[in-house]
C-alpha cells in the first residue's frame, strides 16, 4: 500500500464493510482483538473484524484510505486488528446547507467529499450505504475511473468482493 499518485485510491468504510452488522449476532465468527477489557467494553464488535482483511487489502494493489465516521480512530482500532500501517483518514467537512440538498436527491453525504478528495485519480469507494445516485453523481462529476462497491452490511467484505475488487483494479492498471 505504497503511497503514490499511481496507484489507484481506495476510500474504506469501517461499519458495514469490516465490522458486519445487522444479522443474528450468533452468526458472526469473533476474533481476538488484543484489547483491554475496557477497551473492549467500549468497541464490543471489534471482535468481528476478520484479521485477514488486512492481507486482502494489501494484495489489492492500491492505496487504502480510511473513509469512516472512525476518523483517526481506524488507525487507532482497526489498523492493528487487520496488520496494516497508520492510513489516511479523509476527513469530512461541517454540515453544509448543500447536505439537505444532496440528501434529498439521495446522495451520500460522503459522496461529494470524496470526488474532491480523489482529484481526478482512479478510485474505489467500499462502503455499504453506496447508491445508483452515487454513481450517477461520481460518473457526472469525477474524470477519472471510478468504483463504488456496495458491500451487504449483514456479510461484510466477502471474498466475492475482494475479487470484483482486483479484477476491477486489475482492468485500471493494465491499460
Amino acid at each position: 500500500m505504497t503511497s503514490s499518485a499511481r496507484l489507484p485510491l481506495l476510500f474504506l468504510d469501517v461499519d458495514g464493510p469490516l465490522i458486519p452488522f445487522g444479522a443474528d449476532p450468533r452468526r458472526y465468527p469473533l476474533y481476538p482483538t488484543g484489547l483491554d477489557p475496557r477497551e473492549a467494553e467500549a468497541h464490543p464488535l471489534l471482535a468481528r473484524v476478520d484479521p485477514e482483511h488486512g492481507t486482502k487489502l494489501a494484495a489489492l494493489g492500491c492505496e487504502v484510505v480510511w473513509a469512516t465516521t472512525w476518523e483517526e480512530d481506524a488507525n487507532e482500532f482497526i489498523a492493528p486488528l487487520i496488520g496494516l500501517p497508520r492510513l489516511d483518514v479523509v476527513v469530512w467537512p461541517e454540515v453544509s446547507d448543500l447536505d439537505e440538498q444532496d440528501e434529498h436527491a439521495g446522495l451520500h453525504w460522503k459522496t461529494r467529499t470524496l470526488v474532491a478528495r480523489a482529484a481526478g485519480r482512479t478510485f474505489v469507494w467500499v462502503d455499504d450505504e453506496v447508491t445508483d445516485a452515487d454513481r450517477v453523481w461520481v460518473a457526472a462529476h469525477h474524470p477519472g475511473p471510478a468504483l463504488l462497491h456496495r458491500v451487504d452490511a449483514r456479510r461484510g467484505l466477502t471474498d466475492r468482493d475482494y475479487a470484483a475488487l482486483h479484477s476491477w483494479l486489475q482492468e485500471r492498471t493494465a491499460l
